[in-house]
C-alpha cells in the first residue's frame, strides 16, 4: 500500500467560527420560536423550533472534522475502514466529520525519544482528536536495552545500540505492519544478533569477517563503524516494507559478559605484559650491543669473549629489571 495525500483544505477555523456563530443563532432560534409559538402556533415557528433543536443536538458533529497539526506530523484517515489519505503539513483543517485517525502504535511505549506514557491520552483542546494518534515525522531515536550475545569465538559479550529513524510512508507503517514501533524495536535486536557474530570482540587470527574468505583484522572493539553501518544496513532492509527509513545506528555499549569479563581482563594485562617485555628486551639488547662498539672504537678498555659474558649479562639484569640496580663494587679480579 502506497501513501497518499488526503485532500484537505485549511479551513479549520473558518468551519468553527460558522458552527459557533450557528450555535448562537439556533440558541437564538429556540427562543425567538418558542415565544412566537406561546402567542400564535404556526407551522413556521414549529418547523424552525424543529432545526433549531436538531442542530443543537447534532451540530457538534462538525467539531469532529477539525484537525491541528504542528510541523513534522500526520494523520493516517480511514472512512468506514477505507485508507482514504495521509494529512500532512502543519495548519488546522477540516476533514469529513466521520473519518477516523489510525495509528496502531500510539500506546506503545519503548525506550526511545517521542514517545508518551501509556496511560497519558492529552487531548487537544481544540479538535478533541487524540494526540497519540498523530504520527510523528520527526526523527528519533530508539535505544533497546543490553544484549548477551557470543562473538564468532563463542566469548559472551554485552552489546546495545542507539537507532536514529523516521517514518518515510505513514500508510506502510500503519498498514503493512501490526505496530510500526514493536516491529523496529524487534528487528534491531535481531539485526544486531546476526552482524555480532560475524566479529570478534578484540582482533583475532584466522578470522574473515567480510566474506571474502581472507582473514582480516575486523573486530568489534576495532572497527566499531563498519560494524555499526553493516547494522544499519541490515536493519534497513528489514524496516524497508514498513515505511521506515533508518538513519544511523550507533554502539553505545561494549564489553565482556561478567562471567568472563575478569578471565579476559587477566588475558589482555599478560598479552600487554608480554607485548612490553619483548619491547624492553630489544631495545636493551640494541643499547648493549651500541655499547660494545662504542668501546671497541674508542678503545677504552679491551675485553675478552668472558670479560664481554658477564658485561653484556650484568647490562641486560640492569635495564631488562623491574626494579632499581643496586650496584657491587667487585674490588678483586674475575680470575
Amino acid at each position: 500500500m502506497e501513501e497518499k495525500l488526503y485532500e484537505g483544505k485549511k479551513n479549520g477555523l473558518l468551519v468553527l467560527s460558522v458552527t459557533i456563530l450557528l450555535y448562537v443563532l439556533a440558541i437564538m432560534g429556540v427562543i425567538f420560536t418558542g415565544i412566537a409559538l406561546e402567542q400564535e402556533a404556526s407551522a413556521l415557528n414549529t418547523v424552525g423550533m424543529v432545526v433549531c433543536i436538531l442542530y443543537l443536538v447534532f451540530g457538534w458533529m462538525f467539531w469532529c472534522g477539525l484537525k491541528v497539526l504542528r510541523p513534522q506530523e500526520a494523520l493516517v484517515l480511514t472512512l468506514f475502514g477505507k485508507y482514504i489519505g495521509t494529512l500532512k503539513g502543519e495548519g488546522f483543517y477540516f476533514v469529513n466529520p466521520f473519518c477516523e485517525s489510525v495509528n496502531p502504535a500510539s500506546k506503545t511505549k519503548l525506550s526511545q525519544s517521542g514517545d508518551v506514557k501509556t496511560t497519558t491520552l492529552a487531548a487537544n483542546h481544540t479538535t478533541g482528536e487524540a494526540v497519540s494518534k498523530k504520527i510523528s515525522l520527526k526523527l528519533m531515536t530508539l535505544s533497546n536495552s543490553r544484549q548477551k550475545i557470543n562473538d564468532c569465538l563463542g566469548n559472551p559479550i554485552e552489546i546495545a545500540i542507539a537507532v536514529t529513524w523516521r517514518i518515510v510512508d505513514t500508510a506502510k507503517a500503519v498498514f503493512t505492519v501490526d505496530n510500526y514501533k514493536e516491529y523496529l524495536s524487534l528487528q534491531c535486536d535481531s539485526a544486531l544478533r546476526d552482524i555480532v557474530r560475524i566479529y570478534p570482540y578484540d582482533v583475532a587470527q584466522n578470522v574473515d569477517t567480510t566474506g571474502d574468505g581472507v582473514a582480516d583484522e575486523g573486530s568489534l572493539r576495532g572497527s566499531s563503524e563498519i560494524v555499526a553501518n553493516r547494522i544499519k544496513e541490515e536493519i534497513q532492509k528489514r524496516v524497508a516494507d514498513a515505511g521506515i527509513e533508518v538513519v544511523e545506528a550507533r554502539i553505545t555499549y561494549l564489553a565482556y559478559a561478567t562471567e568472563i569479563a575478569a578471565v579476559m581482563l587477566q588475558r589482555q594485562q599478560a598479552s600487554a605484559i608480554i607485548d612490553a617485555r619483548k619491547m624492553i628486551v630489544d631495545g636493551a639488547v640494541g643499547m648493549v650491543e651500541m655499547a660494545l662498539e662504542r668501546l671497541n672504537e674508542n678503545n677504552v678498555v679491551e675485553l675478552d669473549e668472558e670479560r664481554k659474558a658477564a658485561m653484556v649479562s650484568n647490562l641486560l639484569v640492569v635495564l631488562c629489571g623491574n626494579h632499581d640496580a643496586q650496584p657491587i663494587v667487585n674490588s678483586g679480579s674475575l680470575y
